[in-house]
């Protein structure tokens, strides 16, 4: 059984730690608010396995996403965060205070809860894609085309998302493959017309990927044509990744209203799930821009909005 917590609630419990974690605890902290961040399993949260982010204001010459996440924790810190690396592995969000269980061992209160747990990108599950993450492989070609600028590049996937990842590319890139699976694209037949469009862009129908070529970065990929049962290598400098992104919400489901896609639906124009006192920010409710701006953003509303809750109707 877990041990309970015999300290008072606390007045604002973040889960997550990226920009929109962080952002929380910044605004929510500096309101002089009690505030808890515990940071789970990937401090830093997506951004942490990005090279080089050079698209967010303040870093004029661009930053490591690592240190800019140590960066984001110590302005945390200042106010006075108390950021914990621990995970919480339960929630219980039928009672008052709420209930958060951390490390499957203590259970601690809070009066309001910010959920800022982020969507993780779906892999293909090849070992040189895990190796070559961040040198040349990426899922994010907003995040990361800038780099492959007049270089060839891949991106896999067939629905809107890698169309539009494949049209952002096209606009940078000198060659852009799309690779597809299957013997068609899902995107829809104006995004596909888009692409078709595009002189620099070449779509690649019934095609697996077989392993990414390259030791310290991309060099190139070996496909497999499902048709002709062969194999053959395209030389490249990028590889993208567009399969999805599943939103990080299944230790909330049993309480959180969450969309067709699984991403907790919010108010709109602001954080509020549909449990008074709990939020939501960061990609975990942004199944659209997926942005350290935008989840920093919404890290910042969802502090206001905790901060108003307690004010207006907290215990």
């Amino acid at each position: 059984m877990d041990n309970a917590s015999t300290s008072s609630p606390v007045s604002v419990a973040i889960i997550g730690s990226g920009p929109a974690g962080y952002t929380a605890a910044i605004y929510a902290a500096r309101a002089g608010l009690d505030v808890v961040l515990y940071q789970g399993l990937q401090p830093g949260g997506q951004l942490t396995t990005t090279t080089e982010v050079e698209n967010f204001p303040g870093y004029p010459e661009g930053a490591l996403g690592s240190q800019m996440m140590v960066d984001f924790q110590t302005q945390a810190q200042r106010f006075g965060t108390d950021i914990r690396n621990a995970t919480v592995t339960a929630v219980n969000f039928s009672c008052y205070p709420f209930q958060l269980t951390i490390d499957t061992t203590t259970t601690v209160e809070a009066k309001t809860v910010i959920i800022a747990t982020g969507a993780s990108a779906k892999w293909l599950g090849l070992e040189s894609e895990k190796r070559l993450n961040g040198r040349g492989v990426s899922a994010c070609a907003t995040c990361d085309g800038f780099f492959f600028r007049g270089q060839d590049v891949a991106v896999v996937g067939g629905g809107d998302t890698a169309a539009e990842e494949a049209l952002h590319l096209s606009k940078i890139c000198n060659k852009v493959y799309v690779l597809v699976r299957s013997d068609k694209m899902r995107a829809s037949h104006i995004m596909q017309q888009r692409l078709i469009s595009k002189p620099n862009v070449s779509i690649f129908f019934n095609t697996g990927i077989e392993e990414i070529l390259g030791d310290q970065e991309v060099e190139g990929v070996r496909l497999f044509d499902k048709r002709s049962q062969t194999s053959f290598e395209l030389l490249l400098q990028g590889f993208f990744v567009a399969i999805g992104h599943q939103p990080n919400t299944a230790l909330f489901a049993p309480y959180i209203t969450l969309d067709n896609k699984g991403y907790i639906q919010t108010t709109p124009g602001s954080t509020k799930t549909n449990i008074p006192g709990v939020f939501a920010a960061g990609d975990v409710q942004d199944s659209i821009y997926r942005q350290a701006i935008t989840a920093a953003g919404t890290g910042c509303m969802a502090a206001l909005d905790a901060e108003r809750f307690l004010a207006t109707e907290g215990q």
